[in-house]
């Protein structure tokens, strides 16, 4: 009942910048987590920045400071603007929406991922 749509993704170079967005569509719950992951060659998949429907944001270590996300929920959209590119940003980034059906019931769903390259 979900789908999730990335674009943004591109080439730039290390020191660039670059935003990302998502647009989700079907039945989006109250209360919910929308954000951003990162699966880069050879590594698993792992978190860049998400926040909640009530503005929480967390962000991966690596990115602090330089990845700004943000989300409109009333549209249903989250964007990343990406700062200070460097090439270990390189991977693809997936769009996520965490959706609290209930508190024993969350369901994750996942775009079909934006390539971002970050050449040195």
């Amino acid at each position: 009942q979900v789908q999730l749509v990335e674009s943004g993704g591109g080439l730039v170079q290390a020191g660039g910048s670059l935003k990302l967005s998502c647009v989700a569509s079907g039945i989006i719950f109250g209360i919910n987590y929308m954000g951003w992951y990162r699966q880069a060659p050879g590594k698993q998949r792992e978190l860049v920045a998400r926040i909640s429907s009530s503005g929480i944001t967390n962000y991966a270590d690596s990115v602090k400071g330089r990845f700004t996300i943000s989300r409109d929920s009333a549209k249903n959209t989250v964007d990343l603007q990406m700062h200070s590119l460097k090439p270990e940003d390189t991977a693809v980034y997936y769009c996520n929406l965490e959706n609290w059906h209930g508190i024993s019931d969350v369901r994750n769903y996942w775009g079909q991922g934006t390539q971002v390259t970050v050449s040195s």
